[in-house]
């Protein structure tokens, strides 16, 4: 038999689940489009590897071309005007050279950023262009912005962090509420019927996937405008800022800068077995930079600096270099995008499915209510504000501080709370 609730942990719970739909009004409408289109862009791999083998995929051959002919082939490919920006030699036999190319205006000062990457695609073994592409057109691109901001312009990154509050919200009010007065009682019971068993099931998934959507939502606020900033400042507050590469460094003057082929080669000699991107010397004294751009292998990340003529290693950085921050970060973020291959896929498609689930169950449990006539919105008990333990009131706070928007969110309810509790409060007199 379930225990009696004390007086003071019916209350609680009153509040909780009024807590719990508020948060779900607001998050269910941004959660649905969020969690849809992940789904949609963690099958980018599969999904590129289809649309553009022509361009991503050669025939794998055992002897190919310096990496100088790729790039200059390139070159008479790009467009007119275009900056070579940066070249990512193929990382495995049987893939593509790609050179990048970026408006001549994006090298100019105060057009940092501006304009479209033009993407030059090179075989490797006969340094024959494949074909070219912007690289906003891709579809990765293109899921990752509808994933974001709905294809629209970084204001609407909003979206994004209001779902992530809610459901942070929805995630500890739903803890709270399922958490079991008897062991038992926190499994689905297999004799449970009609609205007690949507309840069971969808209290154990959300639940079952807890340690999964903290993991999903902190990865995802470092990303957001107001929320990720928040982060970022704690970050550099707390010395979890990653280490500055230097700006001053510079190559020997008077030397002519080593080719394509002989810089990737000294790369070679530094960096361990992983996707390169090279970028290359700009003006007389500038030097070659070189980083790893495999997200999936994350204990091989590293960042080079090589003097442009002689090849010498002026600046080195990797795994053991990072911030527990930032190797955080080097984890969560390629798991949040599924990066690490078809398990980590897996196990997004389980988790968005699973979101799907609790919200459907959810609203089909309130339209249960409503036709059993109870009332559509979660009765609050009185005393049920004044039976929240202070511990319960700084933890809010701290969310508030950190997540911006929720303190906007939450400070619209509690107006709207006021408005709601004065007709009880004028019958009571």
């Amino acid at each position: 038999m379930k225990p009696a609730l004390t007086l003071q942990q019916a209350q609680r719970k009153s509040l909780f689940w009024r807590l719990h739909f508020w948060a779900a009004l607001i998050a269910s409408p941004f959660v649905l489009v969020a969690t849809l289109t992940g789904i949609l862009y963690i099958f980018t791999p599969q999904i590129e590897a289809v649309l553009y083998r022509q361009l991503d995929q050669v025939s794998p051959v055992a002897a190919t071309r310096s990496l100088d002919d790729s790039v200059a082939a390139a070159i008479t490919a790009a467009p007119a005007g275009a900056v070579l920006q940066s070249v990512l030699p193929a990382a495995a036999a049987g893939a593509s050279t790609q050179v990048q190319f970026a408006p001549a205006m994006a090298g100019m000062p105060g057009h940092e950023g501006h304009g479209t990457t033009t993407v030059v695609y090179v075989d490797p073994a006969t340094a024959q262009v494949l074909g070219s592409m912007a690289s906003g057109e891709r579809f990765g691109s293109w899921s990752k912005k509808l994933h974001s901001r709905l294809l629209q312009n970084d204001n609407w990154r909003w979206m994004i962090e209001l779902a992530a509050s809610s459901l942070t919200v929805m995630l500890v009010s739903g803890i709270y509420l399922w958490w079991p007065r008897g062991m038992r009682k926190g499994l689905p019971q297999a004799n449970a019927r009609g609205r007690t068993r949507w309840q069971q099931w969808h209290g154990f998934v959300g639940v079952a996937l807890a340690a999964m959507s903290i993991i999903i939502l902190s990865t995802g606020l470092t990303w957001s405008k107001y929320a990720g900033g928040q982060i970022r400042s704690l970050r550099d507050l707390t010395g979890q800022a990653s280490a500055p590469v230097p700006k001053n460094l510079q190559s020997t003057a008077g030397i002519a800068p080593l080719g394509w082929q002989a810089a990737l080669d000294t790369a070679r000699l530094h960096a361990p077995a992983i996707a390169l991107q090279l970028t290359p010397p700009r003006g007389a004294r500038g030097t070659w930079n070189i980083t790893s751009i495999d997200r999936s292998q994350p204990l091989r990340r590293v960042d080079l600096i090589l003097d442009a003529g002689t090849g010498a290693l002026l600046y080195q950085s990797g795994w053991d270099q990072q911030t527990a921050f930032g190797k955080a970060t080097a984890l969560g973020i390629p798991f949040h995008r599924g990066e690490f291959g078809w398990w980590n896929q897996a196990l997004l498609l389980v988790f968005g499915l699973s979101v799907l689930f609790s919200l459907g169950s959810g609203w089909i449990m309130y339209f249960k209510r409503q036709r059993a006539g109870a009332s559509g919105l979660p009765r609050v008990l009185p005393g049920a504000w004044r039976a929240v333990p202070v511990g319960a009131w700084l933890g809010a706070a701290v969310l508030c501080v950190g997540l911006p928007l929720l303190a906007i969110s939450a400070a619209f309810l509690l107006l709207l709370e006021a408005m709601l509790a004065l007709p009880r409060h004028r019958q009571m007199r």
